[in-house]
């Protein structure tokens, strides 16, 4: 970098020259923008090289407007933009929050003729598929008479970004070459829109066919779904792999593993593989452990953890954090220290509550009876509160049996989702449990009415590396026959059971009898 001064200094005496170009391509190479940008702005007349250049460096540091600013200077001074310039600008569009500096600069594509080049072409797709405008994305596509595999990629990554699996998988089944960001494209989609099975089915399919080795972007997809499902054993198997092949050292893979274990019940290997982490710790693997801890009750190390990341870690908590902590609390029930977590989110950290914590707060005090307390608190709330809040507090009357407060809670939800079932059967319950077969009746008649079905309820199961589905009374399965088998073998050594505990229990009567 002093060397690179010395130079600078030297040609600013002698004058602008080829020397002062290469300087300025090796300041952005280091990179210094700003002492890149001192220089270019002493050139007469830069080159599209040059323009190339400093455009790329500003989209790489994510400021959109230097490179428009560059875009325009070019044209002023009739420096033809090439097609590699057209590469870096429409990336700096996907950070501007119109497309309409975008379409403009489209529009100077198709003028220039550079429409037919692959690379420019592909970013122009890419772009619109960041931003969402999926038919326009698509359109550019179609238009395309070459296509090379990151033109696919990027149209894949489109409708998987945006939601539309059904179009995603149709484009991935068409294409003739696939490398492993159109599986990751694929894996990753399905998880983040939620259809989580279809993800490890994806990725098993993918170690299937053998000619793409996942890299630390795929594992990073697919873990989350393993943790969701509780595929365990999967879950276990991306973890060999990862650390195999060095994947491990990246933080969102080992964030990743942490969750998975977290969620699938592994409390104590998550606890060993956050301490594994040590201090590549994010505020991710932080909140990770936090919450992780929180849901299998263990309360006071949930607590005692947060304690020590205040300590240790310069990052405040963040909204994530504090879903965590309040669970602790509820779980815990610790009513007060809730109160306390609650009210320092905005007073100590600026941390606007959201409906989640709000939600977190009625299932705290519904759990500790303090069931009106929880109402008044729901009426006090900045928003509307949503299906979970008002659950919440459905699901707290149910448990101490208050009917006067679950009918306010069901209204509410009956209201915000008419479509599911489970509100009516749990208010049901409650009439039930409080004799109020009048309600029960009405209820029922009501569901009959508006043709309110409640679904089947099904269990996942893995076996074999795979996830297997069943409801009730299932013969879906080609190994129904042998299932059921197994089952009967269960129950029967069950029943068996109980039978001799119920013969021991008889015998230890008598005994005591004759010895009174």
């Amino acid at each position: 970098m002093n060397h690179l001064k010395q130079i600078l200094s030297q040609s600013l005496r002698l004058g602008i020259n080829h020397q002062t170009k290469s300087l300025m391509v090796g300041f952005l190479q280091i990179p210094n923008i700003p002492y890149a940008q001192n220089l270019f702005d002493l050139i007469p007349t830069p080159t599209v090289f040059l323009y190339n250049k400093l455009i790329q460096a500003y989209a790489s540091q994510n400021q959109p407007y230097k490179c428009l600013s560059l875009y325009s200077r070019m044209c002023l001074q009739n420096c033809q933009p090439n097609e590699l310039s057209f590469t870096f600008l429409f990336p700096a569009c996907t950070l501007l929050p119109s497309p309409l500096h975008g379409q403009i600069i489209h529009a100077r594509l198709v003028k220039s003729g550079f429409a037919v080049d692959c690379f420019a072409s592909t970013a122009l797709l890419d772009m619109y598929a960041k931003l969402r405008m999926l038919e326009w994305a698509r359109r550019v596509f179609d238009e395309m008479s070459v296509r090379n595999l990151p033109t696919w990629n990027a149209m894949l990554s489109g409708y998987s970004r945006s939601g539309d699996m059904k179009g995603s998988l149709e484009l991935f089944e068409s294409m003739q070459e696939r490398n492993v960001v159109s599986w990751t494209a694929m894996i990753s989609g399905y998880s983040q829109n939620g259809q989580y099975r279809e993800a490890l089915d994806m990725f098993l399919r993918m170690e299937k066919e053998k000619r793409v080795k996942p890299n630390e972007v795929t594992i990073a997809s697919v873990l989350p779904a393993c943790a969701n499902l509780g595929a365990l054993e999967v879950g276990e198997r991306i973890e060999r792999y990862a650390r195999a092949h060095g994947l491990f050292q990246n933080l969102y893979v080992s964030n990743c593993v942490l969750e998975m274990y977290a969620r699938c019940g592994k409390i104590e290997v998550a606890r060993r593989v956050f301490d594994e982490i040590g201090k590549r710790r994010n505020l991710c693997s932080w909140n990770s452990m936090i919450t992780g801890l929180a849901v299998h009750g263990k309360c006071n190390d949930a607590l005692e953890l947060y304690d020590k990341m205040l300590q240790e870690e310069a990052n405040a908590p963040d909204d994530v954090t504090f879903v965590g902590l309040l669970l602790a609390c509820t779980h815990g029930g610790m009513v007060g220290r809730g109160q306390e977590l609650f009210k320092s989110m905005e007073k100590e950290y600026g941390i606007a509550p959201k409906l989640e914590h709000y939600g977190c707060m009625v299932d705290l005090l519904g759990r500790a009876g303090r069931l009106q307390e929880a109402y008044d608190f729901i009426k006090t709330m900045p928003m509307k509160p949503d299906s979970a809040v008002w659950g919440a507090l459905l699901g707290a009357c149910s448990f101490h049996n208050n009917v006067e407060l679950a009918e306010k809670a069901a209204e509410f939800l009956f209201q915000l989702e008419p479509w599911n079932p489970g509100n009516h059967v749990i208010l049901s319950n409650i009439y039930a449990s409080a004799g109020r077969w009048d309600g029960v009746a009405r209820l029922r008649i009501v569901m009959k009415g508006c043709q309110i079905t409640k679904a089947a309820g099904y269990s996942l199961i893995e076996e074999g590396g795979k996830m297997h589905k069943f409801i009730v009374e299932d013969k879906s399965h080609p190994r129904c026959d042998e299932i059921y088998a197994v089952l009967d073998q269960v129950l029967t050594m069950m029943k068996v059971k109980d039978l001799s505990t119920d013969f021991e229990s008889e015998l230890d009567e008598l005994s005591i009898m004759e010895l009174s």
